[in-house]
């Protein structure tokens, strides 16, 4: 990567802005890939493994790329500052693997918890990136909710994957029949739901 900053010229008028639409498109080719796997396991040489294999290198690509960029600029960082960094960033996590703690009933909760004591984060919607989509915006939004211990009336019924999935699809039919975007109004129902996590957030218990 080095050398194709030095030498290509595509490469190197490229900057991380200008990256943006590449690296959003290897990932949405990785989770492809990954939904092709049988049972979502690569199992041999097979071709779903190979595509997979294929799609994490140019994925990759687009980390070093970024961290190339980022070495370039005065008081920048290379590939190497972020391989440790997530390093760091694992074992400061895990202390039950690395440490001598037990491990705790519930891992992501206690994840969600460092998480939010290293970042200095106040609330269960801090971090949260915007740009998501409604319906993975509204599954983070619950998530950190339920973790941090915010007072909302969630339903907690169980229901399989193959029921949610249809049940969504019927609603987004629905909707269309009925002439409004589903997705926009899921956007709204999310500001809604944040609104509700700020109340919650700042009401004394």
């Amino acid at each position: 990567m080095t050398t194709l900053r030095s030498e290509c010229p595509w490469d190197r008028r490229q900057t991380h802005r200008s990256l943006m639409p590449y690296l959003v498109e290897e990932t949405c080719e990785v989770v492809e890939a990954v939904e092709a796997l049988p049972d979502g396991t690569v199992t041999g040489a097979g071709p779903t493994a190979a595509h997979l294999r294929e799609e994490l290198g140019d994925l990759l690509l687009q980390v070093v790329f970024h961290a190339e960029l980022a070495s370039e600029s005065q008081d920048g960082f290379d590939i190497d500052d972020v391989a440790a960094g997530i390093a760091d960033k694992l074992v400061a996590r895990h202390p039950h693997v690395f440490a001598a703690e037990d491990a705790p009933a519930d891992l992501n909760d206690v994840w969600e918890q460092r998480k939010a004591a290293e970042k200095g984060r106040s609330s269960a919607l801090d971090g949260i990136p915007q740009r998501l989509s409604a319906l993975s915006r509204a599954s983070k939004i619950i998530s950190r909710s339920r973790s941090h211990r915010v007072a909302l009336d969630l339903p907690t019924d169980e229901v399989d994957a193959g029921t949610v999935g249809r049940e969504i699809v019927d609603l987004v039919a629905r909707a269309q029949a009925s002439g409004f975007d589903a997705e926009q109004a899921v956007r709204d129902a999310v500001r809604g739901l944040e609104a509700e996590v700020r109340a919650a957030e700042t009401t004394p218990t």
